[in-house]
């Protein structure tokens, strides 16, 4: 059997499914695990986890997200 680790990719498609269902809390877990296993969060992946903020009404921490964008130089873009 082989081990396969997630990638970004795989990581973003997961926090999106949980933005959709409003599992914010779940997405944000994602992105805690994604973080410790050294896989860095994209556009892609700050998209969805706004997403999740919205639905969660959770614009603080979406205001936080932001400043993380910024800070690991990820460019933010319009939706």
């Amino acid at each position: 059997q082989h081990h396969i680790e997630p990638v970004t990719i795989t990581f973003s498609a997961a926090i999106s499914a949980c933005s959709k269902c409003g599992q914010w809390p779940t997405a944000f877990k994602l992105l805690d695990e994604m973080q410790q296993s050294g896989v860095y969060p994209n556009r892609i992946t700050y998209s969805a986890l706004v997403s999740a903020c919205e639905k969660g009404n959770q614009w603080q921490r979406a205001l936080r997200l932001l400043d993380e964008m910024k800070h690991n130089e990820v460019q933010p873009d319009v939706i």
